[in-house]
């Protein structure tokens, strides 16, 4: 996506939903009055996921006013971790693991299939609007690798037919379920689990 486009999609004005609101100040009751600037980093989250997976400008600016801190910090907060985007990354961002682990199990080949479904580049949007995808470092399910993380939700065990399944049902707008591909029970022993349960879940 280009800057000009990034720039085009930044809303005039940011605030949390009355039902967001309601969380703020469930969130604001964990830290004493004169520390409530503690509290940006899962404001900044709540941010992102109400509204598609990324942070615009204007919601830095209201969290620091809510906060009562220069918009200059959230910025620096929001800019220095990974977990925040302040762009459009899509209705569902992919995150593709490639630490050894996955490496070793295909994850390369997740890659290639990105490449193709979603975009050919990492950090653009798919076309329609829908996807974007990313390479990562290690999610902590590597002992169900290859896998990828799609917004909240892992996608684990797979190979080139069901993560090509998977792409396809986020490029539709119609999502598979996440976990296992294999039929594994968390990370239970999957030739016991398809013995006890059959095919994969997709």
């Amino acid at each position: 996506m280009s800057l000009k486009k990034i720039h085009d999609n930044q809303p005039d004005k940011f605030e949390f939903t009355s039902k967001n609101m309601e969380l703020v100040k469930n969130i604001l009751k964990k830290y004493p009055e004169n520390r409530k600037k503690s509290a940006v980093m899962p404001l900044l989250y709540l941010a992102q996921s109400q509204n598609e997976n990324w942070i615009p400008l204007a919601a830095l600016k209201y969290i620091g006013k809510l906060l009562s801190m220069p918009y200059i910090n959230v910025y620096e907060i929001a800019t220095f971790y990974t977990m925040y985007n302040l762009s459009p990354v899509g209705k569902y961002y992919v995150q593709v693991c490639t630490t050894s682990p996955c490496m070793l199990r295909g994850s390369n080949e997740i890659l290639k299939i990105c490449e193709k479904k979603i975009s050919k580049n990492q950090n653009t949007l798919s076309e329609n609007g829908l996807c974007s995808w990313t390479e990562v470092e290690c999610l902590g399910a590597c002992v169900n690798a290859p896998m990828m993380q799609v917004n909240k939700d892992y996608y684990e065990d797979l190979d080139k037919n069901s993560a090509e399944r998977i792409l396809d049902g986020f490029m539709q707008d119609d999502p598979l379920k996440p976990g296992s591909y294999r039929n594994r029970k968390s990370s239970a022993p999957d030739n016991i689990t398809n013995k006890k349960n059959g095919s994969n879940n997709a």
